[in-house]
């Protein structure tokens, strides 16, 4: 008899690229589209995991693009105010509702409502990254001159990087109501009142979502005719939810509807690319190992497996050395010593009864 599965490369079959991989070498990663030399200027943004991307390209001398970079500046100064933790200070972009209204802002002149927020100690922070100033500024104008200098360095983020990586973390929001303006955190957490006549939580929706995505980065595509984009989704787990629901069932929800999005834009954009982190973090072969002991955090030994899949697969001239199937994977005959429930009727693995 023949089936569809019959000629199934190892990868696409669960026991042959899950089961029988040790856990350190599981690399999901699948046909490249493109790869990064050491010249090429890679743009980074978004949810905080982008981070780890950007120290990576960094520390292994490749060309990070920062043109907020703060060169003249102490380096204790550079860290506290945020200057090349993304390639511009544009603070955390958890939404891609967030990153839409910053080319936005750069490139058509939208102007937001809310131009400053008042901590309790007096100073103003920009409510659109209200934690990139620890001092935070004196007057309100302190705050309009910063960000009309920071729209600079965005749109040189947006024209001139020649790979852009964006981490999706959250589909939770606050908004304005005045003028759909959103922040990265809501009014009253750091600096700021909240007010629910003007202000408002929204929880973007698949289809939202997904246009929203496919808009914005067409948007980048139309300023920057060369660039290619990366797509990540953040395995952090929300801290909160301000749904009427258990915090677990919102992150699996969140992250579900940005894992969507993002395939639907690789799907239909031959110039984006997707690069499972969330994946491998969040893999059940290993078992937890890469969160730290509040199950949030990632663990260094996760940054590390997800940086050399990264590394291995998109950077040019880098070691691929890797076994290849079927030595890849972990002796066949290991069995478990633990007493097994009993099996579960399930279709599906007739499937992998034929592809052993």
């Amino acid at each position: 008899m023949t089936n569809p599965y019959s000629k199934s490369k190892p990868y696409q079959m669960w026991r042959r690229s899950v089961t029988r991989v040790e856990p350190h070498l599981l690399d999901p990663v699948v046909n490249p589209r493109f790869k990064i030399s050491k010249q090429t200027r890679v743009g980074t943004a978004g949810s905080c995991f982008a981070q780890h991307i950007a120290k990576k390209i960094a520390s292994i001398g490749f060309n990070y693009f920062i043109p907020e970079a703060g060169d003249n500046l102490p380096e204790m100064e550079r860290r506290s105010r945020q200057f090349g933790v993304y390639s511009a200070r544009y603070g955390n972009l958890y939404t891609v509702a967030q990153l839409l209204q910053l080319y936005e802002e750069a490139f058509e002149g939208r102007d937001l409502s809310e131009k400053a927020w008042r901590r309790p100690d007096g100073r103003y922070v920009d409510p659109y990254r209200p934690q990139v100033e620890p001092a935070g500024y004196e007057t309100l104008e302190g705050v309009v001159a910063a960000r009309r200098c920071h729209m600079e360095s965005v749109r040189r983020v947006f024209e001139e990087s020649e790979i852009f990586i964006f981490t999706l973390g959250l589909t939770e929001s606050w908004r304005s109501c005045i003028d759909g303006a959103i922040f990265p955190l809501a009014p009253g957490v750091v600096a700021g009142d909240f007010d629910p006549a003007i202000h408002e939580f929204h929880n973007y929706s698949v289809s939202e979502t997904s246009d929203l995505l496919r808009r914005t980065l067409e948007k980048i595509r139309s300023v920057n005719a060369m660039v290619k984009i990366l797509l990540t989704v953040s395995p952090v787990p929300l801290i909160a939810t301000y749904e009427d629901r258990h915090v677990l069932a919102s992150t699996t929800y969140s992250k579900s509807i940005l894992r969507v999005a993002a395939q639907e834009c690789v799907d239909q954009l031959d110039w984006v690319d997707y690069f499972p982190s969330y994946e491998i973090m969040t893999s059940s072969s290993t078992g937890g190992m890469y969160y730290e002991d509040d199950f949030r955090e990632i663990a260094p030994r996760g940054v590390a497996h997800a940086m050399r899949c990264f590394v291995r697969n998109y950077v040019e001239g880098a070691d691929k050395a890797r076994p290849e199937y079927p030595g890849y994977y972990m002796d066949q005959s290991r069995q478990s010593t633990t007493t097994k429930a009993p099996s579960l009727i399930c279709d599906e693995e007739a499937i992998d009864v034929v592809n052993v």
